[in-house]
Parts: structure tokens; C-alpha cells; sequence
């Protein structure tokens, strides 16, 4: 998929991964990029800096994501990639409060699901399309600090995984971008509460980096587009040796959270 004269929607649009990518599609020629956030403000000064649309949108609202992208298409006429990027993450194991479980699977599952619902029509009625979900590495090994983050990541990868697998001979392209540590707000917020920096500091790359990675990714139309290339060696010695590789996170967890315990 080339950007160029694109029509192009970003949840979570105002910091992060999600402006980095507003940035990058509008620096390689997209038509109308579409800036969303919860935060209105910060999304509208993306907007206005790259000469889009920027909207304050809460993507765990279904009718506020058709709203987004009806407003998207009748400023652009239509909507040609979709990138549901919004997330959210907490440090919480499975004693998590059952509203902090509810408002992961809200953002970090069914948002995904609200894009795809609003979208899919015009994009299946033209018989081309592309959804971009940002997931995170953790939707393939998992995040050893954070019950609920790993559990719907996981979830959102498999319904990324669903959509290709249905609508990919009608047209419709998926990919799940699957970084490891980004430095953005969500990463030097995650472990804010213990005092300790992130364990996936070391090695973390810049928004602007995955965004590159990112837009290449789309250009190869590849499912998996993996920022960080080691996570896919992981990936695999989980499928060789899944004893074996529970073993090592189990050994990771008690690194992270061992003086916490």
C-alpha cells in the first residue's frame, strides 16, 4: 500500500505511537489524515500542525467511533486505512479491579472491533482497505507485570488475525504492529507507581522509529510488522519450546516485580 493520496484515520492520534504515525503518513503524501483522541486538544494540534482533521473521540464508545468515521468520510469522501492505535495499560496482575479489566477490554479489544464494524462496509463495498491495529509484542509473548494489558492484547491480536483470515480474499489488508518498549507517555507512565523505570526501557525505540517501521510495513503489506526484530525469535522459541519459554518469562517476572513481593 502506498500513502500517497490516502485517505488515513488514527485513534489515539495526539501522542505516542499514534502522532508519530499522523506525521509520518502526512510526510509521505496522504490525502486527509484523520487525528482522534480522547484528548481533543492534543489531537487537534496534531491536526493543525500536518494540516488535517482533528476530533475528540473515546474509542470505547461504538457510536462515537461511527461518528469518527462518518465525519472522516464526509470530509475525505472515504476512509482507505484505518489504524486503531488507541490503548491503555496498567501495572495490575489478575487481582486487578474488575473496572480496570472492563476499561482494558473497552480500549484495547472492542475498540478494534468498533473500527472494524464501522469501516468494513464502504471498504468491503469497494473491495479495498486496510486496517492498521496497534497491539505491542505482548499480544505475542506477553507482559509479565500486567494481567489485563497482556490478556486483551492477546485478544486484539486475535481478531486482527480473524479479519485477515476473513475478509483478505475481498480486498481488505490487516496488520498488527507489534512493538516492544516505545518511549511515549505509556511506557515512562507503566511503572510509575513502584518508582522503577520500565524493564523494557533498554532497548526501547522512539514513536518516530515505529512509525518508519510501520509505513514500511504497510508498504509490504505484511500481518506482522515487528519494530523490534527480536520479537519474532521470541515468538518463535515459544512455539518451539513452550516449557521452555515459560520458564524464561517466569524468571523474567521475578527480575521485574521481585522487590515489590
Amino acid at each position: 500500500m502506498e500513502l500517497k493520496g490516502k485517505v488515513v484515520v488514527v485513534t489515539g492520534g495526539a501522542s505516542g505511537i499514534g502522532k508519530a504515525l499522523c506525521e509520518a503518513f502526512a510526510a509521505d503524501g496522504a490525502r486527509g489524515v484523520v487525528v482522534a483522541d480522547l484528548d481533543g486538544e492534543g489531537a487537534q494540534a496534531v491536526a493543525t500542525a500536518i494540516g488535517g482533521l482533528g476530533l475528540r473521540i473515546n474509542v470505547a464508545d461504538e457510536a462515537e467511533v461511527r461518528g469518527l468515521v462518518a465525519a472522516a468520510t464526509e470530509r475525505f469522501g472515504q476512509v482507505d486505512l484505518l489504524c486503531s492505535n488507541a490503548g491503555v495499560i496498567a501495572r495490575r496482575d489478575e487481582d486487578a479491579a474488575n473496572a480496570d479489566w472492563q476499561r482494558h477490554w473497552d480500549v484495547n479489544v472492542m475498540a478494534h472491533v468498533y473500527a472494524a464494524r464501522a469501516v468494513l462496509p464502504q471498504m468491503l463495498a469497494r473491495g479495498a482497505g486496510y486496517l492498521l491495529h496497534t497491539v505491542s509484542a505482548a499480544g505475542l509473548l506477553s507482559q509479565v507485570n500486567a494481567a489485563p494489558y497482556s490478556v486483551t492484547k492477546h485478544a486484539a491480536l486475535g481478531f486482527a488475525e480473524w479479519l485477515s483470515i476473513a475478509h483478505g480474499a475481498q480486498g481488505i489488508r490487516v496488520s498488527a504492529l507489534c512493538p516492544q518498549g516505545v518511549v511515549t507517555p505509556m511506557l515512562l507512565g507503566a511503572d510509575a507507581g513502584s518508582g522503577r523505570p520500565s524493564f523494557l526501557a533498554d532497548g526501547a525505540l522512539s514513536a518516530e522509529q515505529v512509525a518508519a517501521c510501520a509505513v514500511q510495513g504497510l508498504r509490504d503489506e505484511r500481518f506482522l510488522i515487528l519494530p523490534h526484530p527480536e520479537v519474532l525469535g521470541f515468538f518463535q522459541r515459544k512455539a518451539n519450546d513452550y516449557e521452555r519459554w515459560l520458564g524464561g518469562m517466569r524468571r523474567l517476572r521475578a527480575k521485574v516485580v521481585g522487590d515489590a513481593s
